[in-house]
């Protein structure tokens, strides 16, 4: 049995949202909660999120208690890219990406994890 759970366009980099996600990967979900509530990172929010998504989804749908449940997979892909330019010196102007990415947790129960 496993859930999954997928937020999408993040407004976050990749790059700072995969720090968060590597702290929490094969952990249990209650481990997984704490850790994220303690750490000091703008990603740990939609990650909890995301992560609490995926339990509710194993709830209502395979009827699991959310204790009996770890991490099985998660990670971060990267979304589109938003272009914005700053004016600079001398005329010219400069690209701003504003990156965005996709964050996916899979849960599943501890004998098949």
């Amino acid at each position: 049995m496993e859930a999954k759970a997928i937020a999408r366009y993040v407004r976050i980099s990749p790059r700072k949202a995969r720090i968060v996600v590597d702290q929490i990967r094969g952990k249990s979900v209650m481990a997984a909660r704490e850790t994220l509530q303690f750490i000091n990172r703008a990603a740990a929010e939609p990650v909890a999120k995301t992560l609490d998504s995926a339990v509710a989804n194993a709830e209502n749908l395979h009827h699991v208690r959310p204790e009996a449940l770890v991490i099985k997979a998660c990670y971060v892909d990267e979304g589109p890219t938003l272009k914005r330019f700053r004016p600079r010196a001398k005329g010219s102007a400069s690209r701003i990406c504003k990156r965005t990415c996709h964050i996916t947790v899979i849960v599943g129960t501890r004998e098949e994890a």
